[in-house]
């Protein structure tokens, strides 16, 4: 076994590795960029070396620096993790020229499964069935337009070198392919160094299942069951679960033993994935077509380990170290049913748009191990960290494991529900959603789920008005009490002599603003009413380490809720869900103009890719403007309302800040 390695990545999946090799006794060394020099994998290995700038292309995949860092600390392994140089066989190739291991297949392996093509190629002679498509290496836009008319529509364009949902672009109908293409060559460039892409039929309602395998030197292979990976945003995975709900026996067995022999087939060692597109056509039964391989450790390995009970990061170490795999197939076996979440600072509201900030409240639920219970967090964050621009938007892996699957959607949405976020927008309300939906909760999966829930999905708000503002209020006078004095003229209890006290609150709430008002009333009670909803307000504080926590009572409806307020806006959690609320201060913003019209400004920091339209053209709300790249994707700007553009304020290429003012436009004459 190694003594020490050095880890080639950074976030949850560098403290990952770290963990799991403290626990077997080696030593770890970290590799930072200058945007990760205070970050959670830094302090989580035994030593850390920086390698560069923020941008991957100036730090995490300048692999010279790497190796040189590994031969400087003594390292014998370089642990690559996944994204990055992780599926890259010329780094693997110099790592060994080097004399340093490198913990995952041979670059021979990589190579083979590495280009989308060349592999349907491969596992085409080997027998195994695919999807109809193109996968040629005639890349001429004109004949490749050619190729998705004879598959015909839909189609999906894939980068050949790509993965993680990056340079992919599903095609409704032939005169959209040029645009799509373009924009998916862009994206596979900038991603993977080339812009190689093959066309594929687009399957209907099909799932996506992956098998987990894994190889040794000695020529042993098995496969540790499969993985559901079919709900998905923009081609990238938004719940994985073990094992795929209806799976038979039988057709686990078919796709395991296909997986082993696309793994033997390149001479696999180590963790890899195997993928599968998996149709239910409407006689019964299930087909299954070879998708691509993953020669790496995927970003839901996690849930494998929950229903095997192993720690795959171990056996990725013992296997690169010359150990045969530790398990043969018939020692394998499922256990229970395990679910991940992947929580991102994104919007899901506004088109899953990334979000950047500082993390100001980052509590989990409370985590246990495997070992002695069913909640897990993988992360690289810590209260106070950033998300920043520079890399993709995952904050953390939730993991929950049960009995059964029943148990364990039940477990998640607790999860989920104590998890606190404030500082940023991320998905964890939308993924209670999704959890609770009729399709998920059902097992009614396949790839386009989230489209289809859409009306269960977006725009809810759980909470509702009358106890956000119920909340906000109590969050208020609970701070006011902790501030009063022993002086009895300090205390802000609305006792007068003579009348009642009445105050006013100024609210905005999902774009609203209102009003409400709150009366003392003698008895010591409080009024509340606004909106035409009016009802007696009592609360209760309870201890928390921060924030405010109480016990809330309003129109007949009792809730333990959580606090924490931010200049003016108050965020609010409870066992219904999260939502926020704005507490307008009337003084700070007397005077205020009305917000510029006209105004397109960049939604996070990024760079600008391209403009659609120049100066002087004429444009119709929802007309594409402008192409922005942040977090590894594009993001499209459309225009707001129809008018005439005034002026470009950036050229193509430009980095920009978020808030950035991209464009003017006049609005359109009457």
């Amino acid at each position: 076994m190694f003594t020490k390695i050095l880890i080639a990545n950074r976030g949850e999946i560098a403290c990952r590795v770290a963990a799991t090799a403290r626990r077997m006794g080696v030593r770890t060394v970290a590799v930072y960029s200058d945007a990760d020099a205070s970050a959670k994998h830094v302090a989580a290995c035994d030593e850390a070396v920086h390698i560069g700038g923020s941008a991957p292309k100036d730090s995490y995949l300048q692999w010279q620096r790497i190796l040189d860092a590994a031969k400087a600390t003594g390292a014998q392994a370089i642990h690559p993790g996944y994204g990055f140089l992780s599926e890259n066989e010329a780094f693997a190739n110099a790592c060994a020229e080097a004399g340093l291991v490198f913990i995952g297949p041979p670059a021979s392996a990589i190579q083979a499964m590495g280009l989308k093509a060349e592999s349907k190629r491969l596992m085409e002679s080997a027998g195994v069935p695919l999807v109809p498509g193109y996968h040629g290496a005639d890349q001429d836009p004109h004949m490749l337009q050619h190729e998705a008319d004879r598959i015909g529509y839909p189609v999906l364009i894939k980068a050949s070198a790509g993965g993680g949902g990056k340079g992919m672009r599903a095609v409704e109908k032939a005169e959209d392919f040029a645009a799509a293409l373009a924009s998916c060559k862009r994206e596979a460039i900038n991603s993977f160094g080339s812009d190689a892409v093959l066309v594929e039929k687009y399957a209907q309602r099909p799932r996506h299942i992956e098998i987990q395998v894994f190889g040794d030197t000695h020529g042993n292979c098995v496969y540790l069951f499969e993985r559901d990976c079919s709900v998905q945003r923009r081609h990238q995975k938004v719940l994985e679960e073990a094992p795929a709900p209806g799976m038979t026996p039988e057709l686990r067995q078919q796709m395991g033993l296909a997986a082993v022999a696309a793994a033997r087939a390149v001479n696999y060692v180590g963790a890899g994935t195997v993928e599968f597109i998996v149709e239910q056509p409407p006689e019964g039964g299930m087909r299954f077509y070879f998708m691509e391989m993953n020669t790496r450790l995927q970003v839901e390995h996690p849930v494998t380990e929950a229903i095997t009970g192993l720690d795959l990061v171990e056996w990725q170490l013992r296997v690169a170290s010359g150990e045969p795999l530790p398990l043969k197939q018939e020692d394998l076996h499922i256990q229970g049913h395990a679910i991940e979440a992947r929580i991102c600072a994104e919007t899901p509201d506004n088109q899953f748009l990334p979000a950047t900030g500082r993390l100001d409240v980052y509590r989990k639920p409370a985590c246990t191990s495997f070992e002695r219970g069913a909640v897990r967090v993988d992360d690289g964050v810590r209260e106070g960290d950033a998300i920043s621009p520079f890399y993709d938007s995952m904050v953390a892996k939730l993991i929950v494991h049960g009995r059964t699957r029943a148990e364990a959607l039940a477990r998640m949405d607790a999860a989920l529900a104590e998890t606190r976020i404030v500082g940023l927008s991320t998905n964890v309300q939308f993924l209670r959603h999704v959890v609770a939906s009729p399709s998920f909760a059902q097992a009614n999966l396949d790839t386009a789920l989230i489209p289809r829930e859409a009306g269960v999905l977006f725009h809810q708000d759980k909470v509702g008005l009358n106890l956000a503002v119920a909340a906000a209020v109590a969050q208020t006078l609970l701070a006011e009490r902790a501030s009063e004095g022993k002086d009895p003229f300090s205390r802000r209890d609305g006792w007068r002599p003579h009348g009642l006290t009445v105050r006013r609150f100024d609210f905005e709430y999902q774009g609203e603003a209102m009003q409400a008002s709150l009366t003392y009333l003698h008895d010591g009670a409080l009024q509340l009413a606004f909106a035409e909803v009016s009802g007696v307000l009592a609360f209760d504080a309870l201890s928390a380490p921060n924030g405010t926590l109480m016990d809330l009572r309003f129109l007949g409806q009792r809730q333990t809720v959580q606090t924490w307020q931010r200049e003016e806006i108050v965020h609010i959690f409870c066992a219904l869900g999260a939502t926020q609320i704005t507490e307008l201060d009337a003084l700070a913003h007397a005077g205020e103009a009305a917000h510029d019209v006209g105004r397109l400004t960049a939604p996070m920091p990024g760079k600008v890719v391209s403009f659609s339209v120049k100066a002087g053209d004429a444009v119709k709300k929802g007309q594409p403007l402008a192409v922005m790249e942040a977090m590894k994707m594009e993001h499209t700007i459309a225009a707001p309302a129809d008018g005439t553009v005034a002026e470009l304020l950036y050229a193509p290429g430009d980095q920009v800040a978020e808030g950035a003012e991209l464009l003017k436009i006049a609005a359109a004459t009457p």
